[in-house]
């Protein structure tokens, strides 16, 4: 199972205790460890965590460079914790972009834990959906994705992969999302039925000389 996150509300979080929107970012980080820790529990194999957008870098200077940061000594920390845990780790979206010291922290992490089986965490940095179409970059479809923080919007996230994607907008900040709030997703997602396109419940597709075929009644559609 594929789950996707846009990790949103770090800076309202932040904001409505009159706090630096870093102080936001920095218990971000902490939700993004209890839901790693909670994934391969709940049947998820591939989670894709939206950390940073290519629009992103329209922000104030300092508080760019404060994300950055985080994501390198992030990265540093939660390395051990991963190889640990059997946690794969990559980092998708553009690199030309990044400082020499977080490309070195982003080779190091992937390639020291590569082995990982238990889950595949996929680290969305400088990403844009639109990009990743262009340049043929797109990965796994994603079957539930979650947006965090109450806006209902994709935000150039995996556009090609989220096509048949179950969507669940949570109106929880993200730094307070727990492992407890990734259940209750994933059940939801378990209760949904999923058509792909097709007729449901009224149905049957079949597969038939290449060509998808649908069944109602005795009637055949093309």
């Amino acid at each position: 199972m594929h789950t996707a996150l846009i990790m949103d509300g770090n800076g309202r979080w932040a904001e409505r205790r009159k706090l630096p929107r870093a102080v936001g970012h920095s218990r971000g980080a902490d939700a993004v460890r209890r839901v790693v820790e909670e994934a391969p529990q709940l049947g998820i194999t591939t989670l894709t965590l939206y950390a940073f957008s290519s629009d992103n870098w329209s922000r104030p200077a300092a508080e760019v460079a404060a994300l950055m940061d985080l994501f390198r000594r992030t990265l540093a920390v939660e390395t051990g914790r991963c190889i640990r845990e059997g946690v794969r780790m990559t980092v998708i979206g553009r690199r030309d972009r990044l400082s020499k010291a977080l490309l070195g922290r982003i080779r190091e992490s992937e390639e020291i834990t590569q082995e990982g089986t238990c889950l595949h965490l996929r680290l969305a940095v400088d990403y844009s959906g639109r990009h990743s179409i262009q340049t043929g970059e797109v990965g796994p479809d994603v079957d539930l994705l979650v947006r965090t923080g109450g806006e209902q919007r994709l935000s150039d996230f995996l556009l090609w992969e989220c096509a048949y994607a179950e969507i669940l907008f949570e109106p929880r900040l993200w730094p307070d999302y727990m492992g407890a709030d990734l259940a209750r997703a994933v059940n939801w997602f378990h209760a949904r039925h999923r058509k792909f396109g097709g007729l449901g419940q009224y149905g049957i597709a079949h597969e038939k000389a290449g060509e998808v075929h649908h069944i109602r009644g005795d009637r055949w559609l093309r």
